[in-house]
């Protein structure tokens, strides 16, 4: 068994659409990053990394690199997943928390764990994404960002 944790933070001001864990979000800014920036996906990326100690997603997806300027990051997590079964893992689950003050995103869980469920090939039920605030304390209070953290647990697989 192996533990990984991520975390993913990304300040509004982009005209670039809002995309968390693949879903378009109708909002009026979207968020500064060098992929879409989908902090949901990304903070799984880095637990992923983290519990099979390859690095982080910089180390893969470097932000110096053109090739990964706006791209989905729903393709970074399956190429990432994708190696990580080459060492024989299962995902046991993924516990995620998004906070953002806005927009609000419970509408939304169902379909960001279908779409989770599917690059990661495992059932839904091994994904629980939830939702907070920050109580308006801080620059996710201030509506200022959205961030994100995972866990995760994977399991060595018996083939």
């Amino acid at each position: 068994m192996r533990i990984g944790y991520g975390f993913d933070l990304h300040a509004f001001g982009s005209k670039k659409p809002l995309i968390i864990g693949g879903v378009l979000i109708p909002f009026k800014q979207g968020l500064i990053a060098h992929s879409n920036g989908d902090v949901l996906i990304h903070s799984i990326i880095d637990a992923l990394l983290g519990a099979t100690a390859m690095g982080d997603i910089g180390t893969f997806f470097p932000s110096s690199n053109q090739k990964y300027k706006n791209i989905d990051s729903r393709i970074l997590l399956k190429n990432i997943w994708k190696r990580i079964q080459l060492k024989n893992y299962d995902i046991c689950n993924i516990d995620t928390t998004i906070i953002a003050e806005y927009p609000k995103l419970s509408s939304y869980i169902f379909f960001m764990r279908s779409n989770l469920s599917l690059d990661l090939n495992t059932k839904i039920d091994n994904i629980s994404v939830k939702t907070t605030t920050s109580k308006m304390i801080g620059c996710i209070g201030r509506a200022e960002g959205i961030a994100c953290h995972a866990a995760i647990i994977l399991i060595k697989n018996k083939k």
